[in-house]
């Protein structure tokens, strides 16, 4: 998803010039979305309206629901809160935004009074003509990104969205050259980047556990977009200090700290769902006669504190494979047959 911003001084032709731009990008064959901002109320709503009764009568959230969806709510919320929103409704190509020029997104400015380190282009909106919106539409292609912090490219130098985004306004680096991100994160609201490394684990890591799941019985034929909500009551808990050793195939696997903390954290909260002990400080996992990547028929062993832990079939798949994606994204060049992995608490 790629993001500009159209902003200027108030009758500058901020909304004629955010309409061509739309125009030619629908035209492109882009699935393009737009929000736009104002300092006054924005009413969506005719008075006396059923869906404007909901809203007077106290619901802060109003979904209206004929031809066209459309949703009224009370509060303003944060820009980078919508864009992350709207990676839930569709994938879109583009996002257009009219105004928030206080934002770190690209930014076509219809006033030079406007300009700053964010601005690609200044464009007079009353005389630009055909040619002058493609080219505005061929730089946008190239210069506009996505959520600021979703942004990595550590395989270029570069592991900050900030440095990133301003490359790629200068145009010295492309969205091309991005590491791909499988998964987006956001808690209580605030955006939260994952790097290659890690948004892969997510998308292995739940896809592993749906895999598990009879998935006929909700009519899902094709897993596509998965969406999953946690509401987190209980107090947020630090990243606990272990030791983690990997085997494949018996061959220990070198990885870094930060590749081991992630996997034992993530084995540590899995043995915890179970609720195996009260207190486990020693985890010990096997699973082997793994055949050609298939799962069904591998044996799986799993100790706490050294003591045999008896899981069920349901169990003992989610823990295969949920185990065996996290390995997958290490990337493993041989064909994995036996996975041991021992996670000790400090």
């Amino acid at each position: 998803m790629k993001i500009v911003s159209i902003v200027g001084k108030k009758n500058t032709g901020k909304t004629s010039l955010t309409v061509k731009v739309i125009e030619e990008l629908t035209k492109r064959g882009y699935n393009v979305a737009s929000i736009k901002h104002s300092h006054h109320s924005i009413e969506m709503d005719k008075e006396n309206t059923d869906t404007w009764k909901h809203k007077k009568a106290g619901a802060n959230l109003v979904v209206g629901v004929g031809s066209t969806t459309f949703f009224n709510v009370k509060k303003e919320h944060d820009l980078n809160r919508i864009l992350y929103m709207l990676k839930h409704f569709d994938d879109f190509d583009f996002v257009v935004i009219e105004g928030y020029k206080r934002y770190n997104y690209p930014k076509i400015i219809t006033s030079p009074d406007v300009k700053d380190d964010y601005t690609i282009k200044e464009v007079d909106s009353f005389t630009i003509d055909e040619e002058g919106v493609s080219q505005l539409a061929d730089l946008i292609e190239e210069r506009g990104h996505d959520i600021v912090d979703t942004l990595f490219a550590n395989n270029c130098g570069f592991n900050n969205g900030e440095v990133i985004a301003s490359e790629i306004r200068q145009g010295n680096l492309s969205v091309d050259d991005l590491d791909t991100i499988h998964s987006y994160l956001s808690i209580d609201g605030k955006v939260v980047g994952l790097n290659r490394f890690v948004s892969d684990y997510f998308k292995q890591s739940v896809t592993g556990i749906i895999n598990t799941l009879n998935l006929d019985e909700y009519d899902v034929e094709d897993i596509g977009k998965i969406e999953l909500v946690i509401p987190n009551e209980s107090a947020p808990k630090n990243a606990i200090d272990c030791e983690c050793s990997i085997l494949i195939n018996n061959d220990n696997l070198e990885i870094n700290g930060f590749t081991k903390n992630i996997v034992s954290n993530s084995i540590k909260g899995m043995v915890n769902a179970i609720k195996t002990e009260d207190d486990v400080k020693l985890i010990y996992v096997e699973i082997k006669n793994i055949n050609s990547n298939d799962l069904r028929t591998a044996d799986i062993a799993l100790k706490t504190n050294n003591h045999d832990v008896e899981i069920n079939d349901f169990t003992q798949g989610i823990l295969k494979e949920t185990i065996f994606a996290i390995i997958n994204t290490l990337k493993i060049d041989t064909e994995i047959k036996d996975i041991k992995i021992e996670v000790e608490e400090r």
